[in-house]
């Protein structure tokens, strides 16, 4: 397990005030912050630009020494034992980063294999099994400069895999990828947890996916924590919000204001088509049956019914808000 207690990370900026004088300010970029990463899981580290991620993903990787607080891995301390640590973790990060584009696929897996130690036949073994699990074999001595955006992705990946790593971190892993090869990345990430029973952790910008992915999720603002627990949990916890549409047959004054009278909890718009009425309704919990049973009981016939349930997206950006406010 990887653990973190009161991680914390301090900066000092330098701003000039006037020709001779500069200012020396203290920046907090990550505070006190709790979270831990279990074998087999896949956790979520979300939070607004600024918010501390890459700071925290850096100091969990060992590429920045905390200021405060202790990181363990497996209990190894990330500090006292940097070196043992950088075996058991890797980092896979979205765009076109952390490749070398003159050397060919093969090469780059050869160099970074190298740098965790591995030669020899082990090392060949694994560039050839991990080349054919992101399906790059026939690619394998083509320069990366000449690959795909989605192809250097999936070498991303192998590089990242390199040394077996029982934990792993995903910094925008999908970014800019079409959706085909982000699909196939979310599967081979769950596969990753569930059968090799890595741990690992995630942020990204496409809220669907970590909402799709993680058992648990972390929510920072400006370094400090805000919401830990499962998706599901944070989105009934913050979003208290369902959008019911229902198209039924012409309603009649009559039926409209029963509607409205035994739906008072709730905000309802009626908008009137051809032959048919568009009933849309907003509400903290799900109006789904109240409003069917109604229907029942005034004999309405339903055309179509859809309920857009409140997305982890959502709870996102009410947080978002509520931290502007």
């Amino acid at each position: 397990m990887i653990e973190a207690c009161n991680l914390g990370k301090n900066y000092i900026v330098k701003k000039k005030k006037h020709l001779f004088r500069t200012e020396r300010k203290r920046i907090n970029a990550v505070k006190n912050l709790h979270l831990c990463i279990k074998e087999g899981e896949i956790v979520g580290l979300l939070g607004l630009n600024g918010a501390g991620k890459t700071t925290t993903i850096k100091m969990l990787s060992t590429l920045l020494n905390p200021s405060e607080g202790r990181i363990t891995v497996d209990g190894l301390d990330i500090v006292n034992d940097a070196m043992q640590v950088k075996g058991l973790v890797n980092m896979i990060a979205g765009g076109e980063r952390m490749l070398y584009w003159r050397l060919s696929g093969i090469q780059n897996l050869r160099y970074f294999g190298k740098l965790y130690g591995l030669k020899g036949k082990q090392l060949e073994t694994r560039i050839s099994s991990l080349l054919e699990e992101v399906g790059l074999t026939t690619a394998a001595d083509t320069p990366v400069e000449l690959y795909s955006k989605g192809m250097k992705q999936r070498l991303q990946i192998a590089r990242g895999l390199i040394n077996d790593p029982k934990y792993l971190f995903l910094d925008e892993p999908t970014l800019g990828l079409d959706a085909p090869v982000a699909k196939q990345l979310r599967q081979m990430v769950k596969r990753l947890a569930k059968e090799e029973r890595k741990g690992i952790l995630l942020t990204s910008h496409y809220l669907e996916e970590v909402e799709e992915l993680c058992d648990r999720v972390y929510i920072i603002e400006k370094g400090s924590l805000l919401l830990h627990d499962t998706p599901e949990n944070i989105i009934s916890t913050v979003v208290k919000k369902f959008h019911l549409k229902v198209v039924t047959s012409s309603l009649s004054k009559p039926q409209v204001e029963n509607i409205k009278q035994n739906m008072t909890d709730c905000s309802i718009l009626f908008t009137e088509q051809i032959d048919a009425t568009v009933i849309e309704i907003m509400a903290e919990f799900d109006p789904t049956s109240k409003l069917l049973n109604l229907c029942m009981s005034e004999t309405i016939s339903i055309q179509s019914l859809e309920m857009k349930r409140p997305s982890l997206e959502d709870a996102i950006l009410t947080l978002a808000k509520e931290s502007l406010s």
